[in-house]
C-alpha cells in the first residue's frame, strides 16, 4: 500500500493515540508514586532521554524507522511529558528557592538526559561516523 493511502495515514494516526494513551497512563502512574514536582520532573527527565535518543539515534545509526520515530515521539513522548504542569508549578511555586528547584530540575535533568543519550546513541553507530547530515548538535 502507498504511503499516502488513507488507510496508511488512518494507521498511523491509531498509532499515535495508541502511544499517547500509553504516554499519558504512564505520566499519571508516575505521578501516583511521587509528589507532584518530582513525578513532573522524572517524567520530563525521561522523555528528554528518549527523545534525545531517537533523534541521535537516527542521526548516528539509522536503525528505527522515520514512521515508527513519529509514532513514538508524536504519541508516547508527548504525552509522557508536560511542558504545562512544569510551567503552572513554576508560577505557582510558593518562594522564590522552589522555583529555582523546579525550573533547574526539569531544565537541567532535561539537558543531562538528552547528553546521556547522545553518548548511548554514539555507541550505537558502526563506527562510520555521523550520517551525510552531520551532527545536529
Amino acid at each position: 500500500m502507498a504511503a499516502d493511502h488513507p488507510l496508511v495515514r488512518l494507521e498511523t494516526l491509531a498509532l499515535i493515540g495508541i502511544g499517547g494513551f500509553a504516554g499519558s497512563n504512564l505520566r499519571y502512574f508516575a505521578a501516583g508514586l511521587l509528589p507532584e514536582v518530582q513525578a513532573v520532573v522524572l517524567v520530563n527527565a525521561l522523555g528528554c532521554f528518549a527523545l534525545g535518543g531517537l533523534v541521535y539515534e537516527a542521526e548516528y545509526a539509522g536503525l528505527v524507522g522515520s514512521r515508527s520515530r513519529i509514532v513514538f515521539t508524536t504519541g508516547f513522548l508527548s504525552s509522557l511529558t508536560t511542558y504545562s504542569t512544569f510551567a503552572i508549578q513554576s508560577a505557582l511555586a510558593p518562594e522564590p528557592l522552589s522555583f529555582v528547584a523546579i525550573v533547574a530540575g526539569n531544565y537541567g535533568l532535561g539537558f543531562v538526559s538528552v547528553l546521556a543519550s547522545r553518548a548511548i546513541a554514539h555507541r550505537l553507530r558502526d563506527g562510520s561516523g555521523p550520517t551525510a547530515g552531520g551532527e545536529t548538535a
